[in-house]
């Protein structure tokens, strides 16, 4: 059995054209979990990926799997993968790899920076957006809260491109205030990337500071993290390209939204209006285009970069109830607040997964990320993946790595339970 596990972590390695350190067997318990995830590297179903599971703090298990970037753009169609080229060599992901989060950014950013505002009482979640925003009423929006918007009650659309109508935060925010709701405020889920921008300019409105700013000057520095940041951190003078994992080739998925109205989004006007699709591998900048182009890379919604371990570290801020080697963050009556069920799945920011024991929280992100909270024993699994270096596929899909989330930890959950 142990050969036979050798055979396949070099498999592993050959399989996107990478060479690596032999890998050891993971320690039985995790053996599923790791399993799992070298399963889908070895397949070529995803590059490479990074796995890391804590309980209380202690580092259980951790281990990179094949490459942070194994093709780059090429000549072909913009739409699909045809025209990707594999490298010669492929770049070895390491657990220090920095990850673009995509949507993880909306809780390990700007739910984050709603905790300490909320602890501060500098901010209210039920009084309305006007309080802190004053020029975005009307329109049926005057009833809308900071907690519609942290739990995607608000009505707002699920998405938009604003990148056709601003280039910069404050042209952003003017459209995203323009547009009109899809639903009543208050009425159903409907999970939207303009709520979280907008929560992004209520933090900077409260604070009087940049999101990027306030994170860090707030949680990030104070508790030692250097790799986690937005365009990626610029102070950690480690993080290279060489680091950062590659994400997609361009933004084929939503070039597809904006000019396929059979694709699920009906957008207004023209789609050839504007051209400044990227065409190139994106390495080291924000995947999102809304976040590239009309946030220049700092978000409410996504935009930040991360590492596995200062994830964890994040994570265990919540798990320990706001505090972190001594020092209190956030009040343990505030984060048990933002954990809260307010809906089926969803709680204040946070998702709240079915198939993990009650009181779980995590989120996913549309790069390939995902980050999982279990207070009953202390649990954090990181798993982050760079699914779409693989390109789309022909119908511009990403590959679905759900199944895999799930799978690992579930996976993780069990082997701490035994």
């Amino acid at each position: 059995m142990g050969s036979r596990r050798h055979l396949a972590a070099l498999a592993i390695c050959l399989g996107v054209g990478a060479a690596c350190e032999r890998v050891e067997p993971a320690p039985l318990p995790f053996a599923v979990a790791d399993s799992l995830v070298s399963a889908w590297v070895e397949a070529e179903l995803i590059p490479g990926a990074v796995l890391r599971i804590e309980r209380e703090g202690d580092l259980l298990f951790e281990r990179a799997y094949g490459a942070a970037q194994a093709y780059r753009y090429g000549a072909g169609q913009y739409q699909d993968s045809r025209g990707l080229v594999r490298l010669d060599e492929a770049i070895p992901m390491t657990t220090t790899t920095v990850f673009d989060l995509a949507s993880v950014t909306k809780v390990m950013a700007t739910t984050l920076a709603l905790m300490v505002l909320a602890d501060r009482a500098e901010l209210d979640l039920d009084a309305p957006v006007l309080a802190y925003l004053p020029d975005f009423g009307g329109a049926g929006r005057d009833e809308m809260t900071p907690r519609h918007l942290l739990t995607h009650t608000s009505g707002l659309p699920q998405w938009l491109p604003a990148y056709y109508h601003a280039s910069n935060a404050d042209e952003a925010y003017a459209y995203v205030r323009g547009v009109p709701l899809a639903w009543p405020v208050g009425e159903g889920r409907h999970y939207s990337d303009l709520g979280f921008m907008l929560l992004g300019r209520i933090v900077e409105e409260v604070s009087g500071t940049a999101l990027d700013q306030f994170v860090r000057s707030e949680v990030y520095d104070p508790m030692g993290l250097t790799d986690t940041g937005f365009r990626p951190p610029s102070s950690s003078a480690s993080t290279t390209d060489e680091r950062v994992a590659a994400t997609s080739h361009g933004n084929p998925y939503e070039h597809r939204m904006v000019h396929d109205p059979s694709f699920g989004y009906e957008i207004a006007g023209d789609p050839t209006r504007w051209s400044g699709w990227r065409e190139r591998t994106l390495r080291g900048e924000v995947n999102d285009g809304n976040a590239y182009h009309a946030f220049q890379g700092v978000a409410g919604h996504a935009g930040l970069f991360s590492t596995a371990a200062e994830l964890s570290v994040l994570l265990n801020l919540v798990l320990d109830g706001g505090t972190h080697e001594g020092r209190r963050y956030v009040s343990e009556e505030v984060v048990e607040s933002f954990l809260v069920p307010a809906l089926e799945g969803q709680a204040l920011g946070w998702q709240l997964p079915g198939y993990a024991p009650a009181g779980s929280f995590g989120h996913t992100g549309f790069t390939g990320t995902f980050v999982l909270g279990v207070p009953e024993g202390g649990l954090s699994v990181v798993l982050l993946t760079n699914r779409q270096n693989v390109g789309v596929d022909v119908q511009t899909r990403y590959p679905d790595i759900a199944p895999l989330q799930r799978a690992v930890a579930q996976a993780a959950i069990a082997a701490v339970q035994n």
